[in-house]
């Protein structure tokens, strides 16, 4: 691995964070603490309703939220690297953008898989509405997140918010993306239920990207399990190495 360039020479690097489905910026608060102890600045935005409601809100109203955070507007320090990162949904957002405004560098955590990823994500057609922020329990919580400890699941409980089914469900059927030529890292839980880690496998080879199975990990345990600290420790490594 080639030697991080001195703090003092290199360009400051920006991390843009997108958020799962059900979730917001919150969830990458671990990662915040860590990248910016490294000397990277973190914006975690949250993912907004489109202005006709949450049932109408699809997958390219997000993208654009996406875009618009990184277009000519966006709070960015001049000359400052950006580095793209994603998780599950957010992870199709970032790598469906990526190509467009070409990023320094593209972090994927259990991304759901872009189209032409087989074997495609299964299950029941999502209602309108996915009740997730209305329906939530401290059970449930515990459940999707077996991997963290009691003040994560009460921090995750606490904030999980309802989601467009219409943006999931065309997530689920396959988006088509052009991969980006940056460095790529993908992260895959090994007890991910709804990314299995052989999916982020597949697109990790199609797009070229250093892959890392994560485990023990659940689907959110990267981000908000006992090891989320380590795990993004290991990636503002590699953040710093491939842009040295």
């Amino acid at each position: 691995m080639p030697a991080a360039m001195p703090e003092t020479t290199r360009p400051p690097i920006q991390l843009l964070c997108m958020h799962g489905a059900g979730a917001g910026g919150w969830e990458w608060a671990i990662w915040s603490r860590v990248f910016t102890a490294r000397g990277v600045q973190v914006r975690a935005p949250d993912l907004v309703a489109a202005r006709s409601g949450l049932a109408a809100t699809c997958f390219a109203d997000y993208r654009q939220q996406v875009r618009n955070w990184i277009g000519p507007d966006a709070d960015d320090t001049p000359g400052a690297l950006r580095v793209l990162a994603g998780a599950s949904l957010g992870g199709l957002l970032a790598l469906s953008v990526a190509a467009e405004v070409r990023p320094a560098a593209l972090i994927l955590v259990n991304p759901m898989p872009p189209a032409l990823i087989l074997p495609r994500l299964s299950g029941e057609p999502y209602p309108e509405i996915v009740r997730w922020g209305e329906q939530r329990s401290i059970a449930g919580t515990r459940r999707v997140m077996p991997d963290a400890d009691d003040a994560a699941c009460l921090f995750a409980f606490r904030r999980w918010r309802d989601e467009s089914g219409a943006a999931l469900e065309q997530a689920r059927r396959g988006v088509t993306v052009e991969f980006p030529q940056c460095p790529i890292l993908v992260l895959a839980s090994e007890r991910d239920t709804d990314v299995p880690a052989h999916v982020s496998r597949e697109l990790a080879v199609r797009c070229g990207a250093d892959f890392e199975l994560l485990a023990g990990c659940s689907h959110v345990g990267p981000l908000l399990g006992v090891r989320a600290g380590h795990i993004a420790e290991r990636a503002v490594s590699w953040v710093l190495s491939r842009l040295a």
